[in-house]
C-alpha cells in the first residue's frame, strides 16, 4: 500500500506514564501548593478514564471540596485556579521525565524510525499538555526523531477523548483520509476516540487499562514488541498476521483490512 499516517497516543503508549509519572506529579503538586489532597493508586485508576489533567482535577472538586479548600464560587475563576495548579503539576511531571523515570515502551522508537524511513507521516495526538507530550516524545525517541513527529496535544480541540476531535484534527491538518491512517492507543477512551474517527486502531495495553473495553480495535497487544521480545496477542479482530513485533507491514495489513 501507499505511505500512510501513523498516530500515537502519548500516555501509556509512548511510555507507561500514568502510575509512575502523572500520579506522582499530581501528588507532588498537591504537596508543593499545600493542598490537602492526595490521590491513591486506586483513585487514580478511575481518574485515568477522564481525558485531560485539568479535567481530572475538576472532577474531584465537589461542592464539599470547593468549600473546604475555599475555592472560588465563580466557575471561570475556579478554572483559572485549576489551570495554575496544573502548570505546577506539568513542571513536576517534566522533571520526572527528564530524570529518566519513565522509559519508553517496547517497540515505540523502532516503529517510529521504520515508519519514517518508509515514507509515512508520524504524529502524536494526546489530551495531555503539549509541553508534557513533547518532553516524553523527546525522552523516548531522542531529539532527532522527535523533530520529525507532528505533535497535537492539550487544548487545541473543543472536546477531549473519548471524543474523536483530536484524531480528526490530526487527519485534517496533515491532509489524510481515515482509511490511510493507523492509531496506536492504550485505553478504552482512546480506542473509542480513534474508532469514532474511523481510523484502524492497534491497542497496546498499559498498567491501568488492561480491563478496558476495546470494542472496535483491530488488534489488542501487550506492546509493540522488539526483536527477541515478541508481543502477546490479546485480541485480533482484524485477523491479520502478527509477527514477533509490529512493523510497517503490520500497519499496512491492519489498514487494508479496515478499508
Amino acid at each position: 500500500m501507499s505511505e500512510g499516517l501513523l498516530i500515537f497516543d502519548c500516555d501509556g503508549v509512548l511510555a507507561d506514564t500514568e502510575r509512575d509519572g502523572h500520579l506522582v506529579a499530581f501528588n507532588q503538586m498537591f504537596d508543593e501548593l499545600g493542598i490537602p489532597l492526595h490521590w491513591s493508586d486506586d483513585e487514580y485508576a478511575k481518574l485515568v478514564h477522564i481525558g485531560g489533567g485539568k479535567e481530572r482535577l475538576a472532577s474531584v472538586v465537589t461542592p464539599d471540596v470547593r468549600e473546604r479548600l475555599r475555592l472560588p464560587a465563580d466557575d471561570e475563576e475556579l478554572r483559572q485556579v485549576l489551570a495554575r495548579w496544573h502548570q505546577v503539576k506539568t513542571r513536576r511531571y517534566k522533571e520526572l521525565v527528564a530524570s529518566g523515570a519513565l522509559p519508553g515502551r517496547p517497540g515505540v522508537k523502532r516503529l517510529i524510525a521504520e515508519a519514517l524511513r518508509a515514507g509515512w507521516k508520524v504524529a502524536v495526538a494526546s489530551t495531555s499538555a503539549h509541553e508534557s507530550v513533547v518532553a516524553v516524545l523527546q525522552q523516548v525517541v531522542g531529539a532527532d526523531l522527535a523533530e520529525q513527529v507532528h505533535v497535537y496535544a492539550g487544548d487545541i480541540v473543543p472536546h477531549k477523548k473519548p471524543a474523536s476531535d483530536i484524531y480528526r484534527y490530526a487527519l485534517d491538518t496533515l491532509e489524510f483520509e481515515p482509511q490511510d491512517a493507523v492509531v496506536i492507543e492504550d485505553s478504552g477512551i482512546g480506542c473509542q476516540a480513534a474508532t469514532a474517527a474511523d481510523i484502524a486502531t492497534i491497542v497496546t495495553v498499559s498498567s491501568y487499562t488492561k480491563d478496558d473495553d476495546f470494542t472496535g480495535a483491530s488488534l489488542v497487544l501487550s506492546d509493540l514488541g522488539e526483536p527477541g521480545r515478541p508481543v502477546t496477542v490479546l485480541a485480533n479482530s482484524a485477523r491479520v498476521p502478527v509477527p514477533e513485533f509490529v512493523n510497517v507491514a503490520t500497519l499496512d495489513a491492519v489498514r487494508e483490512q479496515r478499508s
